[in-house]
């Protein structure tokens, strides 16, 4: 049974950081794409970044350039968010792809955490 689990969401005022986790269990991830997806209160889900397999090796894209950095490390993948804004306010979701391929699109990916809970207090 696969299983993303997340953590490191919670409180932080603004400028702040936080670190994200997400490990999958259940199956080998090592060639499936592993991406973040979050959603603000009100509003859609939206892409964050995601790593991905490409030409042998694993590939990351994020988003939201200067601030938020993906890695990955086997089944485990991470978003360092700095400087911390209060539109980043949101739940953040954890996502598997089994196909490999970079993808934005969230019907993409098969697989969903239970999401983290990240708030910005200016």
């Amino acid at each position: 049974q696969v299983q993303l689990v997340e953590s490191g969401g919670g409180a932080v005022q603004a400028g702040g950081s936080l670190r994200l986790s997400c490990a999958a269990s259940g199956r080998t991830f090592s060639r499936y794409a592993m991406g973040w997806f979050r959603q603000p209160p009100g509003k859609e889900r939206e892409f964050v970044a995601a790593c991905f397999w490409s030409g042998g090796r694993t590939s990351c894209v994020d988003s939201v350039k200067g601030r938020f950095s993906i890695s990955r490390v086997k089944n485990t993948v991470y978003l360092q968010m700095n400087s911390l804004k209060p539109e980043d306010t949101a739940v953040y979701y954890c996502a598997a792809d089994d196909s490999g391929s970079y993808t934005y699109d969230q019907s993409e990916y098969e697989y969903w955490g239970q999401g983290t809970q990240v708030t910005v207090s200016s």
